[in-house]
């Protein structure tokens, strides 16, 4: 069989495999993820000519094939979310975000520098692909689909259940928020060249790829969003063209957003997931975001299916070849002691049950995002952080035995542990909540 047609081959059974394999996988200890990289390695394996994939001599597909696929899911994950927004609600997300994100990345830098004695700039780079919650692989642990009643007389953490709402939201902007650790890695890298150039680059890191970045990503997002679901709601669907079109704004929503605030030097994934956001606040009880929600899952999965396929073709083309034992201990440590005890720390003092910070904390999936974030630092790095680029194939091997091991460690598992904790949570009762002053009645 020629090249070009096993090529479509494969294309076919990924997207076969994408729309069946969830009905045959449900309620089922086996995740989708796991047979897609499990079909990779096997067609991959098969000697019909196709080219394996390489990350590192294609660092530029992968960096914008895997930034497309999270850009999808932080969609999906935004548009998800029935809560409304104000803090109380979202308190335990902001723990997440700014004490778990931070604890993991330095916990993760410190295994790197201290055990795996890397460079203190491919220390803090490990440290930050590491980090975020991946919004992609979480689907199974993340908050049902938008539902078009929502009832605003309960209390909004009580909306839906707290551990899929956390992980859920964490994902959608811990995303975005570890861009700034990732420019720091090539900043700290490029500056240890510099014997003359003193520390003038922390300042300009800061206000640069901390304050602005991040704010122009929110105002943006805020902004797309108002705007464009403005246009979206306008008016009803009524032909039938419409109809067969339904819900294909998430995706042009998504890469609006995403190119224009890119455009502006903003935090595009923090645009999109804030977009998303605005999105389902615009009109509650609007059905049509259900159409909106289904189309950007149907993308979402289309597309990680590929991308697994090939993180499973990179598998038999060697990609774990620089591996060592020490590279695999530091792995599952990273997977089973930091982030688990990240997650209880930034939890501490929580209304939570220790059963449901346990599960939050656990459940935070390392997946493509990581991948993401090591391609783009990789293809950003110049001449002067050349110890990141050097070092490209064993951290290619570190992340990608990391990601390995949480699609089969959190995959077997998650549909057990979220029918145990949604038991959990339907036994909870509902607290009423006052609007008018914004605070919970408890």
């Amino acid at each position: 069989m020629a090249v070009y047609e096993t090529i479509l081959v494969i294309v076919g059974v990924v997207i076969f495999g994408a729309v069946v394999l969830p009905r045959l996988l449900a309620e089922q200890p086996l995740s989708f993820p796991i047979i897609y990289v499990g079909a990779g390695i096997l067609l991959f394996s098969l000697p019909v000519g196709v080219e394996i994939p390489d990350p590192v001599e294609h660092g530029v597909l992968a960096e914008r094939l895997t930034e497309f696929v999270v850009i999808i899911a932080l969609m999906g994950a935004g548009v998800k979310l029935d809560r409304p927004f104000h803090t109380v609600a979202w308190s335990n997300t902001w723990r997440l975000l700014g004490l778990t994100m931070p604890l993991t990345i330095v916990g993760t830098a410190l295994l790197g520098w201290g055990v795996l004695q890397t460079l203190v700039p491919t220390a803090i780079l490990l440290g930050a692909v590491i980090a975020p919650t991946d919004p992609v692989l979480a689907s199974d642990v993340q908050a049902t689909p938008p539902t078009a009643a929502v009832d605003e007389t309960v209390d909004p953490t009580q909306q839906e259940g707290e551990v899929r709402f956390a992980l859920t939201s964490e994902a959608g902007l811990n995303d975005g928020l570890a861009f700034p650790f990732t420019h720091l890695a090539i900043a700290v890298a490029g500056a240890a060249t510099v014997t003359a150039g003193g520390i003038g680059w922390i300042g300009e890191w800061f206000l640069v790829h901390v304050c602005y970045e991040i704010a122009v990503g929110v105002i943006a997002g805020y902004v797309l969003g108002k705007v464009l679901a403005r246009i979206v709601f306008a008016g009803p669907v009524k032909t039938q063209i419409q109809k067969v079109m339904a819900g294909a704004e998430a995706l042009a929503v998504t890469l609006i957003t995403y190119g224009l605030t890119e455009v502006v030097h903003g935090y595009g994934f923090i645009a999109v997931f804030v977009a998303a956001l605005v999105f389902r606040h615009y009109e509650w009880e609007h059905e049509y975001y259900e159409s909106i929600h289904d189309y950007a899952v149907m993308v979402e999965r289309l597309v990680m299916a590929a991308v697994l396929v090939l993180f499973g073709g990179a598998i038999v083309g060697g990609l774990f070849d620089p591996l060592t034992w020490l590279h695999v201990a530091v792995g599952l440590i990273v997977v089973f002691v930091v982030r688990p005890v990240a997650g209880i720390l930034g939890l501490l003092g929580t209304g939570l049950d220790w059963k449901e910070r346990f599960v939050i904390a656990a459940f935070g999936i390392r997946g493509i995002g990581s991948f993401y974030y090591l391609a783009f630092a990789l293809n950003e790095a110049s001449f002067d952080e050349m110890e990141l680029i050097i070092a490209a194939n064993e951290l290619w091997a570190f992340v990608g035995f990391v990601v390995l091991t949480s699609i089969v460690v959190h995959g077997v598992s998650a549909s057990v542990i979220m029918r145990w904790v949604g038991a959990a949570e339907s036994e909870a009762p509902r607290q009423p909540v006052s609007r008018e002053s914004g605070d919970v009645d408890r």
